[in-house]
C-alpha cells in the first residue's frame, strides 16, 4: 500500500492537512554525502505556491531529517524525513465530507474506509504526498549521478498544445531550460500556458503528458515477468495521484506499426552494441538494453474545479450540485515533472541496488 521496493524500500506517511507528511527510506547505501542545496532545489520545482498557474497554497517543503544521516552523510540506518504542513485550510473541504468530488478519490475512499476517510485536502490521496516521494527521488538522483546515470523529464503536451519530444536515441537534457517547467520548445510552452489560462478563467482544468528519459544505464538491469524495469517504474509512477497511463518507447503508437517499422535494428557502435532506433524505449523483456530508457506518463485534468458539477449527498442519498472551494491547480502537469523524475530514479535505484550492492562506494 504505502510501501514500495525490494532492495530500496520507501514508506510514505501523512495526509494533506496533517501536521506533517514524511517518508522512511530503508536500504539506502551508507557513505553518500547529501547535497542538501541540490535536494531543496529539486523539491522547490514541485512545491506549491510558486507560480501564477498553480495553487495558491504556499508550503516551504523543507525536509527535516530525523534519522539516517550523520554529519551530512547517509549512515546505513533508515532515512526518515518529515515535511511540516504550514498552510492548510481544512474548512474549505467541510462540504466534501458528504458530497464527493467527481473523478476524485473521495467516494472510493468513503466506501473503502467506512466513511472515516480524511477528505481535507484529499487526505492521503492528495498530490501533497508527492513531496516526500520527491525527497526519496532527490536522494536517488544524487546516487545515480555517481554512477553516471541521469534522469530528466519534460512536458510533452498540455491540453491541445504539443511540445517537441526527446530524441529517442540521444536525448539532450542540456536543451531543457532551467528556472521554469522544462519544455524543449519555448513557443510550445507559451501555447501551453495559454491553454492553462483559458481553463483557469473558465473555472476548469487541464491534463497532459510528461515524457521522462534516463541515460547512462548499462544493459542487463531488471528481470523478466513481474520484476521487469517497466513494472518497477510503473508501480511508482502510478503512486503519483492523477497518473492514468504510462507507455514505454513507441508505446501505443507501436500498435499502429508493422514489425518491420517498430523493430530496432542492432549495429556495432565501436565495441558497443546499440540499436539504430529506440522504439523499445531502452527495455526488452523487462531488462535494459543500454539504450536510453524513455517513457511517457498521462496526467488527468485536476478533478477539483470551480465549475458547478453533478454529485450526490452521501447522507441524504440524493442528487445534488457541487461547487468546490479551496486552492487547486488548474493544471498539475508542470508540478508533476519532478515527481515523475523521482519515481523513475527510485525504481532504477531499487533494481541497481539488487544488481550492484556496492553502488554507494
Amino acid at each position: 500500500m504505502n510501501t514500495y521496493g525490494t532492495n530500496l524500500k520507501i514508506t510514505i506517511f501523512g495526509q494533506s492537512h496533517a501536521p506533517a507528511i514524511g517518508i522512511v527510506i530503508d536500504g539506502f547505501p551508507a557513505g553518500m554525502t547529501v547535497d542538501t542545496d541540490a535536494l531543496q532545489c529539486f523539491l522547490n520545482r514541485r512545491a506549491p505556491g510558486g507560480t501564477a498557474y498553480g495553487t495558491k497554497r504556499k508550503e516551504a517543503d523543507i525536509p527535516e531529517f530525523i534519522a539516517g544521516l550523520r554529519d551530512g552523510e547517509t549512515c546505513g540506518a533508515p532515512i526518515t524525513a518529515i515535511i511540516r504542513n504550514t498552510d492548510a485550510r481544512s474548512s474549505d473541504y467541510e462540504a466534501l465530507k458528504d458530497i464527493p468530488r467527481p473523478s476524485h478519490a473521495d467516494y472510493a475512499a468513503y466506501v473503502k474506509f467506512n466513511g472515516k476517510n480524511d477528505v481535507a485536502g484529499g487526505g492521503q490521496f492528495s498530490g501533497r504526498l508527492t513531496a516526500p516521494l520527491c525527497v526519496a527521488g532527490g536522494l536517488c538522483l544524487q546516487l545515480l549521478k555517481q554512477r553516471g546515470i541521469a534522469v530528466a523529464a519534460h512536458i510533452l503536451s498540455i491540453g491541445n498544445a504539443d511540445n517537441t519530444p526527446f530524441d529517442p536515441v540521444r536525448p539532450d537534457f542540456s536543451a531543457l531550460p532551467t528556472g521554469k517547467p522544462p519544455a524543449l520548445n519555448a513557443s510550445a510552452w507559451k501555447n501551453m500556458l495559454a491553454e492553462i489560462d483559458d481553463a483557469r478563467k473558465a473555472g476548469d482544468s487541464l491534463g497532459g503528458v510528461i515524457e521522462c528519459a534516463a541515460t547512462g544505464l548499462p544493459a542487463g538491469l531488471g528481470n523478466p515477468m513481474f520484476e521487469g524495469m517497466e513494472n518497477k517504474i510503473a508501480q511508482v509512477v502510478f503512486g503519483i495521484p492523477a497518473v492514468k497511463g504510462i507507455a514505454f518507447g513507441s508505446g501505443f503508437e507501436g500498435a499502429r506499426m508493422r514489425g518491420s517499422e517498430n523493430n530496432d535494428p542492432y549495429f556495432m557502435d565501436g565495441d558497443a552494441i546499440r540499436t539504430k532506433t529506440n522504439n523499445h524505449g531502452g527495455i526488452l523483456g523487462g531488462i535494459t538494453t543500454g539504450m536510453p530508457l524513455i517513457f511517457r506518463a498521462v496526467i488527468k485534468p485536476t478533478p477539483s474545479i470551480a465549475m458547478e458539477q453533478d454529485s450526490v449527498s452521501l447522507s441524504r442519498r440524493e442528487n445534488v450540485k457541487l461547487s468546490i472551494r479551496g486552492r487547486h491547480d488548474p493544471c498539475i502537469v508542470p508540478r508533476a515533472i519532478p515527481c515523475v523524475e523521482a519515481a523513475a530514479a527510485i525504481a532504477i535505484c531499487d533494481i541497481l541496488l539488487g544488481n550492484q550492492p556496492t553502488i554507494g562506494e
